[in-house]
Order: C-alpha cells, then sequence, then structure tokens
C-alpha cells in the first residue's frame, strides 16, 4: 500500500518538479536521469521514515544533488555556476528549502510547442515531460513502435539543445506562431487525464486540473484569442461530468447512464459562459466546435433530451475542418443516435473496412453497441469480444466485460 501511494505521489508531483528541474539545469537528459534517481531514493527513504512534509520539495532538492554530480562527472574541468550550488538544500534529513516557480510548466510547453520541432516530436516531449508518461506509454497511446517514440523523443531534445531554445515564454509577438501547437498539446495533457492511457486509475484529475490551469493562462496571454477560450470551454465542460463518469468498481459509466445531479453545475456555467465569449468573436474553429457539443451534452437535464440532431450537425461541421477517423466514429456514433443505430452503424462498417482504426478498441466497441440496440445479439458479442482483446485499460475492460454479461 505504501509503495502504491509513493508512486501516486510522484506520478503527481513528477511533472511540476521535472519542469523546475529542466529550467534549473536547462538539460532534459539531465534532469530526467536526476529525477529518476530521486524517485528511487523516495521509494527507499519513505518506506522507511514516512512521508515527508513536502514531498515535491523533498524530490526537488534530491534530484538537483543528483544533477551537480552528474554535471560534475561529465565536465569536471568546467566550474559549476554559483547560481546552482546556492539553490540546493542543506538539509540531509527532509530537504525542503527550494522555492517553487508556479510557471515552469507554461514555460516548458512553450519551449516544446517551437516551430522548430516537429508536431509529432511536439507531442511525445509533451507528454513526457508534462503528463509523466513512459516512452512505451506514448508509444501505445500512439499506435506506433516503443522505438519509434523514443528516437522521436531523442531528437526533439537534441533539436532544442542545438538550437538553443530558450525555457521561457515567448514575447507577445511571438505567441501567435505556436498557439496551435500549445493548444493541442494542452488537450493532449487534459486527454490523458480525462481517460488515462495506463495506471489503475481511468481518470487523472491532476492532469485534468492542470490542463485546465494552462488554458486559463493561456487565454490571459492571449485575450480575444476565440480558439484557445475554445479550448478552455470544452476542458470545463468535459470536467464537469468527471464525478460520475466510474462507477464504485472503477469501471467506467457511459454518459448516458451518469448521474446528471453529481455534475458539477458551476463549471457548467463557466464554460458555457466562455463558449459564448469565443463564439462572440467570429471566428469559429473545432475547440468552439467541440465545445458547443460538449455543451449540448451539459444541458441535457436528462439522456433523452439531448439534441442529437445539433451533435450531428456539429460534428459533420467538424469533420469538414478537421477530417480524421476518430472524428469520423465520433460522428458516425451521433447520426447513429439522431438517425438510428443501422444507419451509424454502416458508417462505422465503412471506416472499420478502411483500415484507420486497425488497433482502436472504440471503434469495434461502438460497433457493439450499435448492434446490441438493433438486438443482433451474436454479432454484438463477436464485436465485443474484438473490444476486449485490443483494450488496454481495466476501468475500461469492466466496462466491456459487464456489456457482455447483459447480453446473456
Amino acid at each position: 500500500m505504501l509503495a502504491r501511494a509513493i508512486d501516486q505521489l510522484v506520478r503527481r508531483e513528477g511533472p511540476r518538479v521535472l519542469a523546475g528541474l529542466i529550467r534549473w539545469s536547462g538539460d532534459f537528459d539531465l534532469a530526467e536521469e536526476a529525477f529518476q534517481v530521486a524517485c528511487a531514493q523516495a521509494l527507499e527513504a519513505w518506506a522507511v521514515r514516512g512521508l515527508p512534509r513536502r514531498p515535491g520539495a523533498w524530490l526537488t532538492t534530491v534530484s538537483r544533488r543528483r544533477a551537480v554530480d552528474l554535471m560534475r562527472r561529465r565536465r569536471p574541468d568546467v566550474p559549476l555556476e554559483p547560481a546552482l550550488l546556492d539553490a540546493l538544500g542543506t538539509d540531509e534529513e527532509e530537504p525542503g528549502s527550494v522555492p517553487e516557480v508556479e510557471d515552469d510548466r507554461l514555460r516548458l510547453l512553450f519551449t516544446v510547442c517551437h516551430p522548430a520541432l516537429a508536431p509529432g516530436a511536439q507531442v511525445a516531449l509533451a507528454l513526457r515531460t508534462l503528463c509523466g508518461l513512459t516512452t512505451a506509454e506514448i508509444a501505445r497511446a500512439h499506435l506506433e513502435p516503443e522505438a519509434t517514440t523514443a528516437q522521436r523523443l531523442v531528437r526533439a531534445k537534441r533539436k532544442i539543445a542545438e538550437a538553443r531554445i530558450p525555457f521561457e515564454v515567448p514575447a507577445a509577438d511571438r505567441l501567435a506562431e505556436r498557439l496551435d501547437g500549445v493548444l493541442s498539446t494542452i488537450y493532449l495533457v487534459f486527454n490523458e487525464g480525462f481517460s488515462a492511457t495506463e495506471g489503475e486509475s481511468w481518470i487523472r484529475a491532476d492532469l485534468c486540473t492542470e490542463a485546465i490551469r494552462l488554458g486559463r493562462l493561456v487565454v490571459e496571454l492571449l485575450p480575444g484569442e476565440a480558439e484557445a477560450e475554445g479550448l478552455l470551454a470544452l476542458m470545463l465542460l468535459h470536467d464537469a461530468r468527471r464525478p460520475s463518469r466510474t462507477a464504485a468498481d472503477g469501471a467506467l459509466v457511459p454518459l448516458e447512464e451518469q448521474d446528471r445531479a453529481a455534475w458539477d453545475r458551476a463549471l457548467i456555467d463557466e464554460g458555457a459562459e466562455v463558449l459564448d465569449r469565443a463564439v462572440a468573436r467570429g471566428r469559429p474553429g473545432p475547440y468552439q466546435v467541440q465545445a458547443a457539443i460538449a455543451a449540448l451534452h451539459a444541458r441535457a437535464a436528462r439522456p433523452e433530451d439531448t439534441d442529437w440532431r445539433q451533435i450531428a450537425a456539429l460534428y459533420g461541421a467538424l469533420l469538414r475542418t478537421t477530417p480524421g477517423p476518430i472524428v469520423e466514429l465520433n460522428a458516425a456514433a451521433a447520426v447513429a443516435m439522431a438517425h438510428g443505430p443501422a444507419v451509424g452503424l454502416e458508417w462505422m462498417e465503412r471506416l472499420d473496412r478502411s483500415g484507420a482504426l486497425a488497433g482502436y478498441h472504440l471503434l469495434p466497441a461502438a460497433q457493439a453497441d450499435l448492434l446490441r440496440r438493433l438486438g443482433r445479439t451474436e454479432e454484438a458479442r463477436a464485436a465485443y469480444r474484438r473490444a476486449l482483446a485490443l483494450v488496454r485499460h481495466p476501468a475500461e475492460r469492466r466496462f466491456l466485460e459487464r456489456r457482455m454479461e447483459e447480453l446473456g
């Protein structure tokens, strides 16, 4: 139990500590190596002495000490800057005097979203440093070999070092050129929290909260930017449903079965207000469209009150501006609700034959649901079996298994 608690604490504190360590050392690889050593030491020390008063500060101090050791070992002939040594803690029993820089993660976000980096490299590096995902987890999330992801991370870090990309939020006149990458990265952080790739819990509230915090900061940095507001509205509206998205056993609860009384109405109201402000600017974009879909779900008092025809129309608009197989799958599901499961199923079968979502468990899961609604029980069972062969997270697995049991 203690090991699990320590692991969860390190996951929660890790991205903030690592971001500060990267800023302090200016070296991604050195910061990651030093942080891993600190995590290993925490597992040993905390198991004996108990949790320190400020675990994040403890990890920061130990990481910095290890980083200084690595710097001295790699370049023994180069004296260390006094500022690096001054920042080290001195209390061996419980370090914790390190000041926290609240916006280190914002600086890191703009660093990894520099236009000199390829979009795929931006995403991989953000998931590694801002979410704390392992290379294997990032590879699974992107359905690619682990070696490909590892090479992408190595190239991204090398590019930052060679191009001497500063660890900072750029000047106001340079913000816009990184906006697309910054917004997509924030949304990836949120999605990893909303539906975790790995781990025991399907929801990582810390990542949802952090993504929303970063979203608010970007809106403040770029007042009047409609898509930044659209993304913030989208995250707020989704996060409002967080308390009802999992059952007591950890299994996911689908939207139509969630307890709507448990939804956070204050977040829904705020999200709707931010969305209205964005739409009023007259510069529509995909985040605003997705937020409008989320708002229609959030405002429906009962599942049967949901305006599925409007949602299907919005997905059609989203497909025209940002086409992709996952958007297409969501559009097909909305069409099934608006115009009948047979229509949606036909679309999903075409998508299945294309092979665009091979290995993506939500496609056979969605097909299984529509087959179940149509009373085609044997075909539904077969589709659920395909989904179960692909699903990785235990929360989703429990839900699919429950659906299989309901078929008898």
